[in-house]
């Protein structure tokens, strides 16, 4: 179902994306509470739902609804914005405005500058996932719920990195856990920029998707999978890829829900 960039959807973008940066933050906050080693055990769980759910939402959802829009012949163009959006996600990792969201933090984490700009880069990073968002639910309700979930689903294993630095830095958890849902809200902004912005010009719109399934992917790809490696166990190995499965299976059937049999 196509729907119009009228107020109602900016509605729905502005509660989407407080709730997936939310959530994500609170559930982040919730795992601290376990035991370090319960913590440690558990997140690899985590990161392995995660990996499914962004690649089942760039292939699955993104991808599809872009060419959709681009209509006959827009094929290769979203295949250009798809490498382009590769390219820059890696430009931006070099510039450390993405690593620090999925991979290694500063080696010494009792520095005060290195808790400060793990949140700033989160907010950049909460603020480019709302303008995913937004373009998704711009182009398909079905499409933004599937997107939203994918968002949140990658971001709990991040926040709980970035709760580590926190506290490693001194923190307390309670500070700690209102400066991350502080920066979760940069998503919102995000969101209503991009819903300012594109609607105008929903012509953009695929292309725009294509850039958003880039994201996912290189995430995905770059950032989680590298690490699900470290652990080559038959054990763990098959553990990973049901994750992985379900969080591909459960995109699948927010897509199906939304649109039916095709």
């Amino acid at each position: 179902m196509m729907i119009g960039p009228d107020l109602g959807t900016l509605a729905i973008i502005v509660f989407a994306t407080a709730l997936s940066g939310v959530a994500s933050a609170a559930c982040a906050g919730l795992m601290l509470l376990l035991p370090a080693g319960a913590r440690s055990r558990g997140l690899p769980y985590l990161v392995s739902f995660a990996t499914g759910a962004l690649i089942g939402a760039a292939l699955l959802a993104l991808l599809p609804h872009a060419i959709e829009g681009a209509g006959e012949g827009g094929a290769h163009g979203i295949g250009l914005a798809l490498v382009a959006g590769l390219l820059l996600f890696f430009i931006l990792e070099k510039l450390v405005l993405w690593r620090h969201c999925h991979g290694e933090h500063p080696d010494d984490p009792h520095e005060q500058a290195a808790a400060w700009l793990v949140l700033t880069g989160d907010a950049l990073h909460n603020a480019l996932d709302g303008v995913l968002i937004a373009a998704a639910f711009l182009t398909d309700t079905g499409l933004g719920i599937a997107t939203a979930f994918a968002v949140a689903a990658h971001e709990i294993p991040q926040e709980v990195g970035d709760f580590a630095v926190l506290l490693h830095a001194g923190w307390s958890r309670a500070r700690a856990l209102w400066f991350n849902l502080g920066t979760s809200l940069a998503a919102v902004l995000g969101g209503i920029a991009a819903w300012f912005a594109l609607s105008p010009v929903l012509g953009v719109l695929p292309y725009v998707l294509a850039v958003a399934a880039a994201s996912l992917l290189y995430v995905a790809v770059a950032d989680l999978i590298p690490g699900l490696h470290r652990r080559v166990d038959a054990r763990s190995s098959l553990v990973q890829v049901t994750l992985m499965a379900l969080g591909i299976a459960i995109i699948a059937l927010v897509e199906h829900s939304a649109h039916g049999p095709s």
